[in-house]
């Protein structure tokens, strides 16, 4: 029997829980029910998954400890994780980010001391 994660998917302010299968590949999950883990140009220009373009980022919670060299420089740079590298075994949050410059996010804006 495979085993079902719930997957709480935030796009804007709506939250949807979805039900995934333990050790399926986050982007995979989010494509396959009509997430937009693209924006308008990434969804047609990306590599597919191979963890190369950083088009598919997202904010997850917990964040799982990153397997792929560029989900590790992530972490360490606080930046959103790659929803390919992320590997589905516990259950999480997931916040679906708005793409903006070559469909990658915007700096956070840093508020002065």
């Amino acid at each position: 029997m495979n085993e079902r994660i719930p997957v709480t998917v935030i796009t804007g302010e709506e939250p949807t829980t979805i039900e995934v299968e333990r050790g399926a590949n986050l982007r995979d999950a989010l494509l396959e029910r009509d997430f937009p883990v693209y924006g308008t140009v990434s969804q047609y220009a990306n590599c597919g998954g191979r963890g190369l373009c950083s088009t598919c980022t997202v904010e997850v919670d917990p964040a799982p400890e990153p397997t792929h060299w560029h989900d590790a420089a992530a972490v360490r740079f606080g930046y959103p994780r790659l929803s390919c590298c992320i590997v589905v075994e516990k259950p999480m949050t997931v916040r679906l980010l708005d793409k903006h410059v070559w469909e990658q996010v915007l700096p956070r804006q840093l508020s002065p001391d």
